[in-house]
């Protein structure tokens, strides 16, 4: 959990101006990992309920941008949010229910894998999303 000091500390390391939606959002996505635009908004309503849906996507934008937080979207889904910015982890997603997991990468900060040609490019992260079914969708698919 995050709290409103450490969201104002972090938006102020970022260069970011602290306000209220600024802090919300910040919060709403350290506390729900993993969150679309929606459930984010009504996170953030809860306790900033005249905040636009604009707003709340004008701060994603910037703190996406700032790299705060990092925008994730798996083959057929909406964009997400998560608050994990600082290492290059992958993802594992449930093909049933859409849940969304963190899967650690093996070698730490620099890429997991080496393309075969970098066509010019300087390479700083490689992004593996693994398709399967979770727990629960499993259980449900065997009864």
């Amino acid at each position: 959990m995050l709290t409103t000091v450490e969201a104002e500390q972090l938006l102020r390391s970022a260069d970011l101006r602290v306000t209220r939606p600024r802090t919300a959002v910040l919060a709403a996505v350290y506390e729900h990992p993993h969150a679309d635009t929606d459930s984010i908004a009504t996170a953030v309503r809860v306790g900033l309920a005249d905040v636009s849906t604009q707003a709340i996507y004008d701060v994603l934008r910037a703190l996406t941008a700032a790299g705060l937080v990092r925008q994730i979207e798996p083959a057929g889904s909406v964009a997400r949010y998560e608050s994990r910015v600082a290492d290059n982890h992958h993802h594992v997603v449930c093909r049933g229910c859409g849940a969304i997991a963190d899967v650690d990468c093996a070698t730490g900060d620099t890429p997991c894998l080496t393309a075969s040609d970098d066509h010019g490019f300087v390479i700083d992260e490689a992004e593996v999303v693994y398709w399967g079914h979770c727990p629960t969708c499993t259980s449900t698919k065997t009864n």
